[in-house]
């Protein structure tokens, strides 16, 4: 009898505590991630190899369940987020997924442009068409198109923006028709929705999406970047240096292993990121001997003064240089000495 409710009290507690690990909570947790060198994934024809390296940083973020919840709220750097501030409302994991790999590939553009004008090569832009971000759900969109769409025409007219797009819509009234093409992967379709008011703003009227300028970038000497398992716009930065660095003579590394965090604007703005402590913290791990951190041109509570905060609390010997654009960047290595 004993053995017999042994036996049961064990599969019970055995039952609940794998349940709670599958239960997903409302919240995500990060964690530090990695430091990974950019020379490998980025090739510009007739490049030249660095002495040393630079790096991007990553986070690693997943949902939470109990366990890494409970883990998260003792651990130095680990971080808590609620579910929303993360993810829009009904997005899926694809949607979601599709929004953080099209950020990147408009950071990597951004650094690609900056960095071959700043090296006084060709480059070039093509528009592709309105790229859909996120679809609303309960609105006209949501019967045709999905995140990844690529609206290339509205009406037989074609935009050069996503920003002429939303004005063309904007100055139509509900129960409008539009006819769109679009692409979805490499397959054109065609729909034609009516115009409905937004829910939480009825003085608006859409077809319920979200979206982004779609462009693709052309260069001479030619350039191949794999970043397919990349999400997110914060390694804009260390792209454009890295680039720089293969179109020109010398090695800006000056034999150091560089790693930093950033998202690039396409004027060379570096803008601020999410988790740079937790950022600090994998570069260290990742032997690198100096970061650059978004200065926000010396705002209070800036990236730099959070990335300071934690290279002190982990006693790093890396140095942290604050950097608000491209330049910064540039200036900093061209003023550093050969290791």
């Amino acid at each position: 009898m004993n053995r017999k409710m042994y036996v049961r009290t064990f599969l019970v507690v055995a039952i609940l505590l794998i349940a709670s690990a599958l239960y997903s909570l409302p919240f995500y947790v990060s964690k530090p991630g990695m430091a990974k060198e950019l020379e490998p994934i980025i090739e510009v024809s007739g490049g030249d190899e660095a002495k040393g390296s630079f790096m991007l940083t990553t986070v690693r973020m997943g949902r939470a369940n109990i366990y890494s919840y409970l883990l998260a709220k003792w651990s130095k750097y680990q971080e808590l987020y609620p579910e929303t501030s993360i993810r829009s409302a009904d997005e899926t994991d694809e949607e979601y997924n599709i929004r953080q790999l099209h950020l990147m590939d408009g950071s990597k553009n951004n650094a690609i442009q900056i960095a071959y004008e700043k090296a006084g090569k060709e480059v070039d832009y093509q528009y592709l068409g309105v790229y859909v971000l996120d679809v609303l759900k309960g609105m006209p969109a949501a019967k045709e198109l999905k995140a990844g769409d690529q609206i290339i025409q509205v009406d037989n007219l074609k935009f050069k923006s996503a920003q002429e797009f939303m004005g063309y819509i904007n100055g139509k009234k509900a129960g409008d028709k539009v006819e769109l093409v679009y692409k979805r992967e490499e397959t054109e379709k065609k729909a034609v929705l009516s115009l409905e008011p937004f829910k939480d703003d009825p003085n608006r009227v859409g077809i319920g999406i979200s979206l982004d300028d779609n462009r693709k970038v052309t260069t001479k000497p030619a350039i191949a970047i794999d970043s397919e398992q990349i999400g997110g716009p914060s390694a804009g930065l260390m792209f454009s240096l890295e680039i720089y660095n293969q179109l020109t003579e010398g090695d800006l590394t000056k034999g150091y292993d560089i790693a930093g965090t950033g998202t690039m604007s396409d004027d060379g703005t570096v803008g601020p990121i999410g988790g740079i402590q937790q950022k600090i913290v994998a570069a260290d791990k990742s032997g690198a001997e100096i970061f650059f951190a978004p200065n926000e041109n010396g705002a209070d509570g800036s990236n730099y003064e959070d990335a300071l905060t934690a290279a002190k609390d982990i006693g790093t010997e890396m140095k942290i240089v604050p950097v608000d654009n491209f330049e910064d960047a540039l200036a900093y290595l061209n003023k550093l000495k050969e290791k």
